[in-house]
C-alpha cells in the first residue's frame, strides 16, 4: 500500500496543511487521525474545519463523542478514545455515508465500523513542534487525493 510523509516545523504549518486538504474534500469523505496526546490531532482537525468555513470553534468532543459544525460541507469531529462496547448505537454509518466531512480522532478503536474506504493520518512527534504527518489512502479516490496534495 502507497503512504505520503510530510513535515511541518509548527503548529500553524500543521493548521495550513489541513486547510489546504479541506479544499479538496467532498461529501462523505472520511479521515481518520491517530498520534499520541499532544501530537497534533486537534490543530490539525481545527486547520481542516477552517478550511470547510466552519466559524465556529472547534475543540475536541472527548466527552460527547461526536461535534456537528456547519461550513462549507457539514464537518462531523469524532473522538472516539473513551467509547465502550456501546458505540454500535451511536450511527457511525450515516456520518460515514453522509453529506459532510468525518474526521475521527482515535479510529482504531472502532476500526470495525470504518468504511472500506478512507484517508488514514498518523500525526508523529518528530521534536518540540516539528511532526511528521503519515497518510494512508485506501480507495483510488483518496489515492489520487493523496498525489494531489503532497509533493
Amino acid at each position: 500500500m502507497d503512504q505520503y510523509e510530510m513535515m511541518t516545523e509548527n503548529p500553524e504549518e500543521t493548521g495550513a496543511f489541513a486547510e489546504r486538504l479541506a479544499q479538496y474534500l467532498q461529501p462523505g469523505d472520511v479521515i481518520t487521525l491517530e498520534g499520541d496526546l499532544g501530537a497534533g490531532k486537534t490543530t490539525f482537525t481545527k486547520g481542516l474545519a477552517k478550511g470547510l468555513g466552519v466559524k465556529r470553534t472547534v475543540n475536541s468532543p472527548t466527552f460527547t463523542i461526536i461535534k456537528e459544525y456547519k461550513g462549507r460541507l457539514p464537518f462531523y469531529h469524532m473522538d472516539v478514545y473513551r467509547l465502550d462496547d456501546s458505540f454500535e448505537d451511536l450511527g457511525f454509518d450515516e456520518y460515514f455515508e453522509g453529506e459532510g466531512v468525518t474526521v475521527v480522532e482515535w479510529a482504531h478503536l472502532i476500526k470495525d465500523q470504518l468504511p472500506g474506504e478512507l484517508l488514514n493520518l498518523s500525526i508523529y512527534r518528530e521534536g518540540d513542534t516539528t511532526r511528521r504527518i503519515v497518510l494512508k489512502p485506501y480507495g483510488q479516490r483518496y489515492y489520487e487525493l493523496c498525489k494531489e496534495i503532497v509533493s
